[in-house]
Formats: structure tokens, sequence, C-alpha cells
């Protein structure tokens, strides 16, 4: 099941420093290591998350979106002539020396002419994907301490619908079922089965994800997650459901008969849908509710006339994200351990699109069906572990983003100090030595990485593809797009010369020494490969800026120290001629010439 998919202010308490760092680690109980992979794009402006996945000799990237109701891992096939325009080119087989085919067997679905294995996979918004099966090596980035694994894949040979239309590349099927792709590593003893997402909130996006096992934070709780499911033939569900048992709004139960909740597939947590769908009655009561916690709002038209969408005017144009709870009340789900997952508005409204400070519900009704499915706008800010060798599920509220910020720095936490303020620059040649020769003058919180890049094309071919090439760099540099600025691009007779500037992310006031050694040795050692269109390139100069955005206190401390002893000047001045002025005045009232009449004073008679 999937629809077309798809950040809270930071926690600065120490506790949730050192869990994040214990986050990182693999299961402490199990030997196997875990593939940490990034997530990107944004749950509501894409429709889903993605995450980068290499497949072949020598590595071709794909995009793929990460749905935990897929049971298939698929990418367009150089062959697809009904394949859509993807962010990546279409995976070349002939051109990965490790490529098999799959071959007829009695275990899958095979081709006419009975020669090759094949698959197919339909959606509920009826967009729909074929192809072939395939045998590669599947590599999950530099992030992962799980070596390349050799997995079946399907090879698409025709798409529909948003699969067709989509700028994500692919699927990456995280379901239950023999071609997923955690039971392949399950199925192989690499990895151990379990795994791991992590959503970035509401104007953020991105996040984190681990194949494998973690170390589960002390206080996230779990609930049970049944594979059983007599709906299905076999009676396993390729779905993740959950025991869902209430929900309440502003702490009120809504009057639901909990049966509800386990109609034909159950409640499915399903990452690779947008939003939250409920029977019709559950939804019903779940609108009611928040209407009526919300009578003094004015209720809004949606952004978009062909859905009815039930939204509301905040009043101010200026609210944030932070501020939406002291206006819209917190929902919670209980399950049937009493364990309940808190609900902030982010996990169940969306920004309206045209009325700046109004919002919608993300909840909607799922039509006729009786499944109650929860998307992955339930879910954000949350690590959400699906724990499969134990049939659980667990939740734990945090900051995704900084999550996805402390994997993308392999090295661990900063212990800079920031107090280094010169500039660091070094010009480039490429040499063998690894990304170590590329050492900074120790721990220095980085503010910007300036590097200057020669192409071998000219500035007129150059300037309007300038966009997509800096695109493309983002996403080669496993970065936002928001943090690779254009500085400017001159002319060097049939070449280019082009200044970028790399900035740190919005969930975050500086980059890393390790990030920053990454992404200088990647261009510097011509790791990454830009498209035939843009030509040869080479990093001639590279310079790092320390951050200059120190604390408020560090960089106001001489201004306020000054201020504070103006007022205590200026108040022992004041304090001083105000003691003068009084002392003058005494002395006046009580001096008199000898020539001024005294006014008689009244006497007053005498008490016999």
């Amino acid at each position: 099941m999937i629809l077309p998919l798809f950040p809270s202010p930071k926690n600065p308490s120490s506790s949730f420093q050192n869990t994040r760092r214990h986050l990182l680690r693999s299961d402490s109980k199990s030997s196997n290591p875990n593939a940490r992979m990034r997530l990107y794009d944004d749950l509501l402006l894409n429709g889903y998350y993605t995450t980068r996945l290499w497949i072949g000799t020598p590595p071709q990237r794909f995009a793929l979106i990460v749905d935990t109701g897929s049971t298939v891992t698929y990418v367009p096939c150089a062959t697809c002539e009904q394949c859509g325009r993807h962010q990546d080119p279409k995976f070349q087989p002939e051109s990965s020396s490790t490529y098999q085919s799959v071959k007829c067997n009695s275990d899958c679905n095979c081709d006419k002419s009975r020669v090759q294995c094949i698959y197919e996979r339909q959606y509920a918004e009826m967009s729909s994907s074929r192809g072939v099966l395939g045998e590669d090596i599947l590599s999950f980035g530099n992030q992962s301490e799980l070596v390349p694994q050799r997995a079946v894949f399907g090879c698409e040979n025709e798409e529909t619908g948003d699969l067709y239309s989509q700028r994500a590349d692919g699927i990456m099927g995280l379901g239950r079922g023999d071609l997923s792709v955690v039971d392949q590593l399950v199925e192989k003893g690499v990895i151990s089965d379990s795994f791991s997402l992590c959503y970035g909130g509401m104007d953020i996006g991105g996040g984190a994800m681990v194949l494998g096992g973690i170390s589960a934070p002390s206080d996230m709780f779990f609930t049970h997650s049944d594979p059983v499911r007599r709906y299905f033939r076999d009676g396993n569900s390729p779905y993740y459901n959950i025991d869902l048992k209430e929900i309440h709004v502003a702490g009120k139960q809504l009057p639901l008969d909990p049966s509800i909740f386990d109609e034909k597939h159950g409640t499915v947590l399903d990452s690779g849908t947008t939003y939250a769908y409920l029977p019709e009655a559950a939804f019903v009561a779940f609108k009611n509710a928040i209407i009526k916690e919300l009578d003094s709002l004015k209720q809004i038209r949606g952004p978009d006339p062909n859905y009815i969408d039930i939204c509301f005017s905040s009043g101010s144009s200026n609210v944030n994200v932070s501020e939406l709870s002291k206006i819209f009340p917190t929902v919670e789900l209980v399950f049937g351990n009493q364990k309940k997952l808190l609900l902030s508005p982010e996990n169940y409204l969306f920004r309206h699109s045209k009325v700046r400070g109004s919002y919608c519900l993300g909840i909607f009704q799922n039509e006729k069906d009786l499944t109650t499915l929860l998307g992955g706008i339930i879910v954000r800010n949350t690590l959400v572990t699906y724990d499969r060798e134990h049939s659980k599920i667990g939740f734990w509220k945090t900051n995704c983003s900084e999550i996805s910020e402390r994997l993308h720095r392999t090295g661990g936490s900063s212990s800079s100090s920031g107090k280094d303020n010169s500039t660091v620059e070094s010009p480039t040649t490429s040499a063998a030595g690894g990304s170590s020769r590329y050492a900074l003058p120790g721990e220095i919180q980085i503010g910007e990485i300036r590097l200057d890049m020669s192409l071998s094309i000219n500035n007129s071919y150059l300037k309007p593809r300038i966009n997509e090439l800096t695109d493309f760099i983002a996403i080669e540099l496993e970065i936002n797009a928001s943090q690779v600025r254009l500085l400017n691009f001159t002319s060097e007779g049939n070449s280019s010369l082009v200044r970028w500037a790399i900035v740190p992310s919005e969930s975050s006031t500086y980059i890393s020494n390790v990030t920053a050694i990454s992404i200088i040795s990647l261009l510097a050692e011509h790791r990454v490969k830009f498209p035939v269109t843009f030509g040869n390139y080479k990093l001639v100069q590279w310079k790092v800026k320390p951050n200059s955005q120190q604390p408020w206190r560090q960089k106001h401390y001489s201004t306020v120290i000054l201020s504070i002893i103006i007022v205590i000047i200026v108040g022992l001045s004041a304090s001083a001629a105000w003691v003068i002025w009084r002392h003058r005045q005494r002395n006046i009232n009580s001096y008199k010439p000898v020539h001024v009449a005294v006014p008689e004073q009244e006497l007053q008679p005498l008490e016999s």
C-alpha cells in the first residue's frame, strides 16, 4: 500500500545527546553490523522520503522511496520504454560486471517464455510496476558498517500512475516477504532481524534509517506487532500491524469499539503512505472531536478544490510549528498494553499551501476500506524500531533531523570549542593517502567550506544548467540542496571556474570536521562522478571558514558588561544628586532671616 508520499526544536539536554550517541551503535547483544543510511526529501512537499542505494559494479546510484508496505526493491531498467523521467539514469545491467538475471524456477512467477523470473506490484492509488528480477551487489553508502551484499531486486520494464510521474527512481521494499531487502539480508545472516526509521518534522524533512539492530533508548516503548492475519491466504501479512485500541483527543477517549481498529488488515504502519486513514466511524468521531476542541477557530476551505479538506485558520500568519501545541489539541494512540503514543499537531496536521497560518487535518476517511492505515505523518520526529525478531514495534519521540546529522557525521560528536577564527585553505592535488591528507588544524566548528572547481565546459553551455549542477552536487555529497550555494562562475577559455560554498544545514549551526574532510576528499579524489554533460572537473582550491555564529552571550558579552557598568554609574550618579538636593532643601527650609515675619502658630486650648 503506497500513496504519493513523502524538521522540532533541539533538545539541549545532556541525556538526549548521550542517547543519540548511543543510538548509532549496533545492538550490543548482536555481533552483526548495521547499515546506517540518511533519508532525504520531505513528507508533504515530495510525498515521500527517499534513501540512496547503489547497485552493481561499478555502483549505479538510485534515490528510492523507503516503503514498509512494499516487499520488493525495484529501479527502472535501461530497456524500459514505459518508465518516467526520474532523478537518476536508468539501471544498465550490461554496465555491471556482477549482474545476473534470475532464471525461471518453481519459486517465482515466470515470463511468457519461461526464461526469467518476473514481478508485478499494484498499489492503492492505482499505480503499478512490472519488470524482471535480477541479482547484483547492493551498496548502502559510506555511513554504513555493513559491506556491500548480493541481493535480488526488480528491473522495471513498465511504470504507471504516480510511479511514472514521481521524481524518485523507485521503491526500497522493507515489508515482510522473500524479496524484501530486509528479509534477504537477514536470511544471509549479515544483519539482525530489525530495522529503524526516523522521519524529520514539519518544514525540515530528511531523517535516518538503520537496517539491522540498534541499542534502543531506555525510554522507548514497544507494542505487539502480529505478522499473522487471517485475511491473507497463507496467514502471514506483509504489513507491519500494531495493536491499536483507543484514540484520545485532548485527553478524552473517542467513543469507539476497540475492534474497529482490527478489521481487515488491522492497524498498519506504512512508511510509504503520506497521511493517515481511518475507518468511517473512527474518522467521523475523530473529526468531530477536533472540531469541538477548535470551535474558536475559523474553519476554511482546503488548498485543493478537488478534495474536501478540514482546515482551520490559526488567526496569525506567523505561527510556527513550536506554537501549534498551544492552539491545537494533543492526540494519543493507546495500544493493547496501555502504552500511549503522543501525537503533537505536526503528527496530524499539514500546512495549508495557500493561506498562511492555516492548517488542515492529515487524517482522512479510508473510503469504504476497514483497514486503519497510519502513514508517515503520524511518526514524524519519532524513532520507530521494527523489531521483527520479537514481533514488536518501538516508538521514541525525538528530533529526527538531529539523528540524521549524527549519522552524517560518522566520526561521532564534535568536541570543538569554536575559538579558532583562522581561515584554513589549501590548493588541492590528486594524490594517494586518503582523506587524512586534508587535515584541519584541530577541531573547529566550520561555518563554510568554499570550493573552487574547474569544469571542462564553457560558460555559455554551463549557465542554463547551473541549477541542475547545484542539485547534483548536493545529492552526490549527501547534503541538502539548500546547503550548496553558488558564489560565482567565470570563463577561462573553453573552461569554466565555479566557486561554491557549502554551509551548515538548517538544523545545525556548523559543519563538523569529519563532514568537511569527507566533502573535500570526495571532490579532490574524483569520487564524485559528474554526468557526461558537465564534462571533467578538478577541485582547484578549498577553503574552510570557522563558524561566526557565536552563542548570544558570547557574541554580546562586552556589550552586556558595558551596559551594566553604565547603568550602575548612572544609578549611583542619580542617587548622589538626589541626596545633595535633599540636603540643600533641608538647609533652605531651616534658615530664616531675622527680619522675616514668622506666621503665628495656632494655640491649642489646654484641657482643665
